[in-house]
């Protein structure tokens, strides 16, 4: 059973950075790769990112390609996801999840394990 545990979240004025974590805990990190979502009021969780269980191959959704980058420290137990250049239509809760069994995959419900989020809004 892999804990996760993201932080980062907060108010930003549009253009502004933040920079997102998620400690996992309870199971060997490198076995899984790693993924982003948001989720909007009233929407639907979307992809934002994922990584590989290395770190050697990242994706993005064409919403946040050039300005949001995903990162992982193996020796940490940790994945990053550095956002830049923020708008207001980045505004939702940011969730971190853990996928072992399908490393290309962009749905949610192939991931197995799911961190509590972290609201991140940005104003214009």
């Amino acid at each position: 059973q892999v804990q996760l545990v993201e932080s980062g979240g907060g108010l930003v004025q549009a253009g502004g950075s933040l920079r997102l974590s998620c400690a996992a805990s309870g199971g060997t990190f490198s076995r899984y790769a790693m993924g982003w979502f948001r989720q909007a009021p009233g929407q639907e969780r979307e992809f934002a990112a994922r990584i590989s269980r290395s770190g050697g191959s990242t994706y993005y959704a064409d919403s946040v390609k050039g300005r949001f980058t995903i990162s992982r420290d193996n020796a940490k137990n940790t994945v990053y996801l550095q956002m830049n250049s923020l708008k207001p239509e980045d505004t939702a809760v940011y969730y971190c999840a853990a996928d072992k069994n399908f490393p290309l995959t962009t749905d949610p419900s192939d991931f197995d394990y799911w961190g509590q989020g972290t609201q991140v809004t940005v104003s214009s």
